[in-house]
């Protein structure tokens, strides 16, 4: 190949790790967000649609993402126990297809005695997600890795703070306006979780200035200028 390229900078750091002859022909080109669906214009009738849809009531916090061991939700599900001693009538809605291994996340929910304390959605679609995401006090992504986790983006531009784990490419599409945790610790992904829905609404507000100005440093139209650099470079 003439040129690589990776969509994060952790994901160049893990092929040239992988790859050492191929570091100087590597290229990152961000990704960005759907700026028209995601933002915070997102009428509440359509979250009001959305959370008819899924029977949520309840303020709620959101993971969403495919069910697999990778996504840490067994971890997520086990920091819930504990949160919801703090904060009982909040859910947490687990949102997303089945992946491979998926049967243990649900074992561990009954196992917790989580089950009226979890909704999970399965699959959602695209015309959902916006009011989805839009209706939650907090987003929460606890992945052992992730190759740049677009819903995190999608969350900050709709004015929802994000959780998300200190690991792979998320502390970089974070910025200062996530609340990093650390993916191996229970208690870690917990008090995360604590630290935002406890914060006074000033605080609270802050962060999500954060997170929209931390969105807004991404776009499609610079992941594609970038990537027609490269391509171009390659072709002389």
């Amino acid at each position: 190949s003439k040129a690589v390229i990776a969509i994060s900078n952790s994901t160049k750091k893990d092929i040239v790790r992988h790859y050492p002859f191929a570091s100087k022909k590597t290229f990152v080109t961000l990704l960005g967000y759907d700026k028209k669906h995601f933002n915070r214009l997102i009428s509440n009738n359509d979250v009001r649609r959305v959370l008819n849809r899924y029977s949520i009531v309840n303020d709620y916090v959101l993971y969403l993402s495919t069910l697999k061991p990778s996504k840490n939700v067994e971890g997520l599900l086990t920091a819930w126990k504990e949160v919801k001693k703090s904060f009982p009538d909040h859910k947490l809605v687990i949102a997303g297809k089945k992946g491979w291994l998926y049967e243990s996340i649900f074992q561990k929910a009954k196992e917790l005695d989580l089950i009226k304390d979890v909704i999970f959605t399965d699959y959602i679609s695209e015309e959902d997600k916006p009011g989805l995401i839009a209706g939650a006090k907090l987003f929460v992504l606890p992945s052992f890795w992730e190759g740049f986790g677009l819903d995190v983006l999608n969350a900050f531009a709709c004015g929802v703070p994000a959780v998300v784990s200190n690991v792979g490419s998320l502390p970089e599409v974070a910025g200062g306006a996530g609340i990093l945790v650390d993916p191996y610790s229970i208690n870690s992904i917990s008090e995360g979780i604590l630290k935002v829905l406890s914060m006074p609404k000033r605080q609270y507000n802050m962060l999500v200035e954060r997170g929209l100005e931390q969105a807004s440093k991404f776009s499609w139209e610079k992941t594609a200028r970038e990537t027609l650099q490269i391509l171009e470079k390659a072709s002389q």
